[in-house]
């Protein structure tokens, strides 16, 4: 009798650990629905659609609200099909403008461009200039500088000077040509040697003289 008493005893310690964990049926054991949810690794997020709006920085708004979203600076009303923002017809910014600012619906010109740049200045406008002796200029509306370059007439001289300050050649000395390599002035005979005798042509100051030969000197002496 006391050995039947012992073996069952044994029978009772052996059973449970032969049953192993696989054989335990995990629907006989459901879990918290918190411990579900926090073994899930994806965020839940609420749903706002017809109950209000998110900017993208998460802030919620309510519908009928209005407010600036994140992307936007035209204001935005909140209604249940999501945001309807305002898109105004923003005006045309100016061609010459150099500082433009964003801080509205629309962007707005602040500066624009009222001089004009030439070689490296600046010009206001319709301010008139000489950036070189042959060269006078205007810096016109439209910020562009025109210039005109004066034409100079053809020196009636074959030795020009360009004077300081001044656009075009002068002849200090007045209209000459060159007999050989004698310059000779204009409108006079000149005897060169003893035998020529010449004179400039007409208007035509850049031509080489006209000479005559007449009677040498060097052979009436002989």
């Amino acid at each position: 009798m006391a050995l039947h008493i012992y073996e069952a005893w044994i029978l009772l310690f052996v059973i449970p650990a032969l049953v192993s964990p696989a054989a335990i049926n995990h629907e006989d054991y459901p879990a918290d629905e918190g411990d579900q949810t926090s073994s899930n690794d994806n965020l839940i997020f609420d749903d706002y659609r017809g109950k209000g709006c998110v900017d993208d920085s998460g802030f919620v708004y309510k519908l009928g609200e209005r407010f600036f979203p994140g992307h936007s600076n035209c204001p935005c009303v909140c209604t249940e099909d999501g945001p309807v923002c305002d898109q105004p017809e923003c005006p045309k910014i100016h061609p010459k403008c150099t500082k433009v600012e964003h801080n509205g619906c629309c962007p707005e010109c602040k500066e624009v461009k009222n001089f004009c740049e030439y070689h490296g200045k600046n010009y206001k406008i319709l301010e008139e200039f000489k950036p070189s002796p042959c060269e006078w200029c205007r810096c016109e509306p439209s910020n562009e500088v025109h210039c005109v370059v004066a034409d100079c007439a053809v020196p009636e001289c074959v030795n020009p000077v360009y004077e300081p300050e001044q656009c075009c050649p002068v002849c200090k000395n007045g209209p000459n040509c060159f007999a050989g390599t004698t310059i000779i002035p204009a409108g006079i005979e000149v005897k060169v040697d003893d035998c020529n005798i010449c004179h400039c042509h007409n208007g035509d100051w850049w031509k080489p003289a006209q000479c005559s030969k007449r009677e040498c000197q060097g052979k009436q002496a002989l």
